[in-house]
């Protein structure tokens, strides 16, 4: 197939169309339930205040704005997909976002200084003052926000690879924020399962990141490489070329598949983390090997490594008691650190696609709990 056959395959899968609307014709919308938010979206995408103010800043300076991107349903109402933050901060502002899960109407939002108009500080759309202006009050409404509608005959493999190509608010989102709102869009049950996992229970114990990584759900990436590197074949942890694009392709094709035992899953996740709980999050940490204890920032290679190689031998490790199995499990990560293979596989500058096949069979052999 040619260039311009492909293209013409590729369009053929895209319906889309685009409005112009004033923020008081989306008011209305948002009232009527004709846009929606889902839970799920609402709960783990918020600016902080200082990010709002400025969008609000934005608008009433007349500075454009990128494009509201949603996706329509088969009943005809607008799904947000990107542009959740805009969207949400406006609604907040002026005093009509609601929780989704139980329809309540939030209290609204009320302003911080910015850098062109320091006395938005304190300042709300209405009610107590400082409050708009009749007259700001009719120019924020008569602003206008351009809209993206992914049309329902669009193929849905298509959705996903648009939001994939989308920033938010003009600030990239994060590869697994990408994939948060893939499964979200492929099956929601099946997020909400991964997310709790890596919420509740002895994984959290474990994993000892940064603010910023959290908020960039660096954690549930972890969850999810676990399941997708423990189900993969060697062949294809051999083969993929990105790890973020095999990470995606890999986590929805479970979300799909009508073969993934996930309450095994669930089983092998909770045991390993279980397990590995005894030594908190010193488990992941670089290991000083002159000083023989856990010294430095939390390790990929290490995660990888000490998952994939407890996993292996599960039933073994849980068969011991608490302190022989403490004392076990850190003899066998000073063992791993003075690893050659896995020394020379875990340095800096070794690309995934070179770290990644090494780590299951590097983990299961020093992993063993004899």
């Amino acid at each position: 197939m040619g260039i311009l056959e492909e293209v013409e395959s590729s369009r053929q899968n895209i319906r889309s169309d685009g409005y112009t609307m004033s923020i008081g014709e989306v008011i209305n919308l948002y009232r009527d339930k004709e846009i929606q938010i889902r839970p799920e979206y609402q709960r783990l995408f918020r600016w902080p205040i200082e990010k709002q103010s400025r969008l609000i800043e934005s608008i009433l300076l007349d500075i454009p704005l990128p494009t509201i991107f949603v996706a329509q349903r088969e009943d005809g109402v607008w799904e947000v997909v990107d542009g959740l933050q805009r969207l949400s901060t406006i609604l907040s502002f002026m005093g009509e976002l609601r929780d989704e899960s139980t329809g309540v109407v939030e209290d609204p939002s009320r302003l911080t200084k910015t850098k062109y108009l320091p006395s938005l500080e304190g300042m709300g759309f209405s009610g107590a003052a400082p409050h708009f202006s009749p007259e700001l009050k009719i120019h924020f409404k008569r602003a206008r926000l351009d809209f993206r509608i992914l049309l329902r005959e669009s193929d849905d493999r298509v959705k996903y690879e648009l939001f994939d190509r989308l920033n938010s608010g003009g600030v990239p989102t994060s590869p697994q924020e990408v994939r948060t709102a893939q499964l979200l869009m492929t099956n929601t049950p099946f997020f909400v399962w991964l997310d709790r996992l890596r919420t509740e229970g002895p994984f959290a114990d474990c994993v000892p990141l940064t603010d910023r990584q959290i908020s960039e759900q660096y954690d549930l990436e972890l969850a999810t490489r676990f399941f997708v590197l423990r189900n993969a074949s060697q062949a294809e942890l051999k083969g993929f070329a990105d790890m973020d694009t095999f990470l995606s392709d890999q986590i929805l094709e479970m979300a799909v598949s009508e073969d993934f035992d996930a309450a095994h899953q669930q089983l092998v996740f909770e045991g390993v983390f279980g397990v590995l709980s005894s030594l908190g999050p010193d488990v992941f940490r670089r290991y000083d090997i002159r000083k023989e204890r856990p010294s430095g920032a939390f390790s990929v290679s290490a995660f990888e490594a000490v998952t994939l190689g407890v996993a292996q031998h599960l039933d073994n490790w849980k068969s011991l008691e608490g302190d022989d199995r403490e004392s076990r499990l850190r003899s066998k990560v000073s063992e791993l650190w003075k690893d050659e293979i896995f020394r020379k596989y875990s340095g800096a500058g070794v690309r995934a696609t070179s770290r990644v096949p090494m780590m299951g069979p590097v983990g299961g052999r020093i992993f063993a709990a004899s």
